[in-house]
Order: structure tokens, then C-alpha cells, then sequence
């Protein structure tokens, strides 16, 4: 599916790209949604449907609310209908299945599950269209009255996959009105090639050594395989989602938009608190703006700000996926928050920054073993062995293999999740600059068209 669909890309891509600069202006819109609708059917043909549906029951609802603005209750009605609709339909697609299979653990009962299969991007597209109502409710953007330029917002392909999560707020006025510019298109090509490097080239690579080692039981584990295994996986979902997100970015810029930036170097952090407003930066401040200030955030006392950071960190980890591990992931990351912002944070700017760097990370790591292994026990067994607790011992003659057959990748990709690779690229004179992207995308696509492990792992999210 990935590996076709980024083929599909490639092909599809330049073709939309001259029938978009040979459109009238003011039939850009039209193209992009049509393109967009037609880049989904390539990877969810019955789904597109759905989408369609969604963007018709948003703006239709963003209308009403807009037309009742004067008679609060009834705008309120609107808005809630519309938060049950989209949450409705991410409990059905999404969540429905875990519910039924945790209600016959806990009963004993059988009922069947229902076996739908997840549509690609619907956690992305669901609260975009969530923002646009609520944002229209609080009188915070005009409502979209053309239902064209509605939809294309809604299903815009380059982030419809896997993010940004883009608000009609951050957007809106470029969907009306934009300007594209031989700059910005440029721009646009280096962004793209960067993340499609990071992803092909650096996240695909070094998953391959996560692959071989979570393939391996628990038992028969030495220390150190568990822990290059744990930290392969932590580089390949930064490089493979912070990757996708570049790409998406530089796609934006080749049609003239300008997107959030979704990461910010999340692995130099200090703190968990820091790690947090790097990593993901769309979903945290969707979090923030639609759930954690609503609630009262941390103006309500201290009791409050703990449970208002419970419940978005409950609903963080079960966004991601429909499984415990997830919502134990989140609960997790609320526990160390809630501590940093209790005491550890002070201690934390006491000391020298080394000290911070490697309790971030730390914390880091143990939270993607959390994340990686949806079956909880195994990902127990695999925490059991990283602190010699079980398996067979230090290391071995094969996790010495994988240490010196993948240091200089390390070493790469330690590199590159600092700002040093992207300030020395900056640098760069024209001509470098060119090879530099050039080469990246013909070993991507060598890679591409000679691999068969190609995962995005956002895909499922």
C-alpha cells in the first residue's frame, strides 16, 4: 500500500502540479479537491465516500451555527451535533471493535467484532473538520460559504495521510486568497526531498534493525539488543513521521500554502514538558486549544490542572491507536508532566544541561517500548530484559553484529535529529545545495523500487 502509493506519488504529483498552473486562479480550489479526492480513491476507494459525507455534514453544520451566531442555544445545538457526528464517526471506524473485544474479556461474552477496516487519515480529517465548527462557533474565523473550497481544506492530500493537523484557522485565508512564487515552489522541492530522505532513506534503514530484533522473543534477548532495538525504533518514528510531515510541508509550498511545522528537533529536549511541545506540535495544540483550555486548563487550581492534564493525556494515547498500550502510553507521559510541573522541572534548570538531555531522553525511550508492543506483556518482557531482569545476558556475538554493522547510521542519525545537518545544509552554495537534493531523490527512489519494507507508521493512526 505505502510503497504504491508513493510511486503513485511520484507519478501523480507533476501531473497535478501543471494541470494546477494552467488553471485559472480561481479554479485552484476546484483542481486540488478534485486531485485530493482522487489521490485518497488511489488508497481508499470506498472511503472517499466517507469524506465526502464528512465535508458535507461540516460545512452544512459550520452554515447553521453562522446562521444562528444571535441564539447561542441553537448555535450550541449545531456545535454539538456536529462534535457528535465527527467523534461518532472516529469511535465507529476506530474504536468500536477495541470496545466490544475489552467489554468480552472483562464478561466472558463473544460478540463479534466488527471488523471494519480503519480508513487511512480519518483521526487527521475528523479534527480538522472538529476546529473549523468550533472555531466558526466561537466567532474566531468567517464561516466558508463555497463548499469547493471547504472540501479541498478538508481532504488536501499532501497532509490528508498523516498530518499536520491543519486548522481552518491557520489556513483559511490562504484557501480564499494565495500566492505562489517561484520561491516558495522552490522551497517547496527541498522541504519535500528532505523529509522524503528522512523517511525512505534513514527511518526505513534503521527500521530494518527493529524489524530483525522485535522479531526475536523476549526471552532470548541479550541488554544490548534490546536497547539498540529501542533505539532504532525511537529514530525510525521521528525521522518516518517527522519526515511525512516534511514532506507534506513542502508539498504545501509547491501549491502555495503555508502549513504548520508539525516538529521542532524533539530529541534535544530537557524535559518531558519540552519534548512535548516539539514532538507533534499539531496534535498538542489541538489538545490544548480544544480540550486542555476548555476545561479550565491551569487557571482553575492545582487539583483541576492535574485532572485537566489526565484527561488529555487519557485521550492523547487513545487518539493513537485503539489499544491499552496506548492509553497507557499517554497516562505515562501525564505522570512525568504532572511531576515536572509539581518539583522536577526546578531541580531540572539547576542542574547542567547534559544532565537534562539524558533524563529526556531516558524517559523517551522507555515511553516508545509503551508505544511499540501493542500486546502490554511482551512489552513488559522487553522492559524486563533492557534492566537484565530476563534474557540472556549483557550481550552477545549478535548484538555485537548489530552494534558495528549500524554505528555510522547511528551516528547519521543522532546527526540529524539536531539542528547541525539542517544549519550546515543552509549553508551550502547553490550548486552543493542542488547535488545534495538530487542525490536524495535518486537513492530514495532506488530504494523505493528495490525495497519491499517500505511502513509509514502514522498510516494506522
Amino acid at each position: 500500500m505505502v510503497f504504491s502509493s508513493l510511486l503513485f506519488l511520484f507519478i501523480f504529483l507533476p501531473c497535478v502540479l501543471l494541470i494546477y498552473y494552467l488553471t485559472p486562479s480561481k479554479c485552484r480550489n476546484l483542481t486540488l479537491f478534485i486531485a485530493s479526492l482522487l489521490f485518497y480513491a488511489w488508497g481508499e476507494p470506498v472511503y472517499v465516500l466517507l469524506m465526502l459525507f464528512s465535508i458535507l455534514v461540516n460545512y452544512s453544520h459550520g452554515l447553521l451555527i453562522d446562521k444562528y451566531s444571535e441564539k447561542k442555544e441553537i448555535a450550541r445545538y449545531f456545535l454539538l451535533s456536529s462534535i457528535l457526528f465527527n467523534v461518532g464517526m472516529l469511535i465507529f471506524f476506530k474504536y468500536v471493535d477495541f470496545f466490544i473485544l475489552s467489554f468480552n474479556n472483562l464478561m466472558g461474552t463473544s460478540i463479534d467484532a466488527l471488523g471494519f477496516p480503519l480508513p487511512i487519515g480519518i483521526s487527521f480529517y475528523t479534527f480538522q473538520s472538529m476546529s473549523y465548527t468550533i472555531d466558526v462557533y466561537r466567532h474566531e474565523i468567517p464561516v466558508q460559504r463555497n463548499i469547493i473550497t471547504f472540501g479541498t481544506y478538508v481532504s488536501l492530500f499532501p497532509q490528508l495521510i498523516a498530518g499536520p493537523i491543519v486548522r481552518y484557522q491557520t489556513i483559511g485565508a490562504q484557501l480564499d486568497s494565495r500566492n505562489e512564487t517561484f520561491d516558495s515552489f522552490a522551497e517547496g522541492i527541498r522541504r519535500f526531498l528532505a523529509g522524503l530522505g528522512k523517511k525512505v532513506l534513514l527511518a526505513n534503514n534503521i527500521g530494518l534493525l527493529w524489524h530483525q530484533i522485535r522479531l526475536i522473543e523476549p526471552t532470548e534477548l541479550t541488554v544490548l539488543t534490546a536497547w539498540l532495538g529501542i533505539i532504532a525504533f525511537t529514530f525510525q518514528i521521528y525521522f518516518d513521521f517527522s519526515g511525512y510531515s516534511d514532506m507534506a510541508i513542502g508539498l504545501g509550498k509547491m501549491f502555495g500554502f503555508t502549513f504548520p511545522e508539525n516538529f521542532n528537533y524533539p530529541y534535544i529536549s530537557k524535559s518531558i514538558t519540552e519534548f512535548w511541545k516539539r514532538w507533534h506540535i499539531s496534535l498538542g495544540t489541538w489538545f490544548r486549544k480544544y480540550v486542555y483550555i476548555p476545561l479550565g486548563g491551569n487557571r482553575t487550581g492545582k487539583l483541576n490542572l492535574y485532572r485537566n492534564l489526565l484527561i488529555v493525556w487519557f485521550l492523547t494515547g487513545f487518539w493513537h491507536g485503539a489499544s491499552w498500550n496506548y492509553i497507557l502510553w499517554g497516562l505515562y507521559f501525564c505522570i512525568i508532566i504532572v511531576l515536572e510541573k509539581a518539583i522536577l522541572l526546578k531541580w531540572l534548570c539547576a542542574m547542567p544541561p547534559f544532565i537534562g538531555h539524558l533524563y529526556a531522553g531516558f524517559l523517551i525511550v522507555i515511553g516508545w517500548v509503551l508505544f511499540a508492543f501493542e500486546n502490554i506483556y511482551t512489552g513488559r518482557q522487553y522492559l524486563q530484559v533492557m534492566f537484565g531482569l530476563r534474557g540472556t545476558g549483557f550481550y552477545n556475538e549478535q548484538s555485537v553484529y548489530f552494534l558495528y554493522t549500524h554505528a555510522l547510521l547511528f551516528l547519521i542519525l543522532i546527526v540529524g535529529s539536531t539542528p547541525l545537518l539542517g544549519n550546515t545544509i543552509q549553508k551550502l552554495k547553490c550548486k552543493s545545495m542542488v547535488l545534495y537534493y538530487t542525490t536524495i531523490l535518486f537513492l530514495s527512489i532506488a530504494y523505493l523500487v528495490d525495497s519491499i519494507y517500505n511502513p509509514f507508521l502514522y498510516f494506522r493512526f
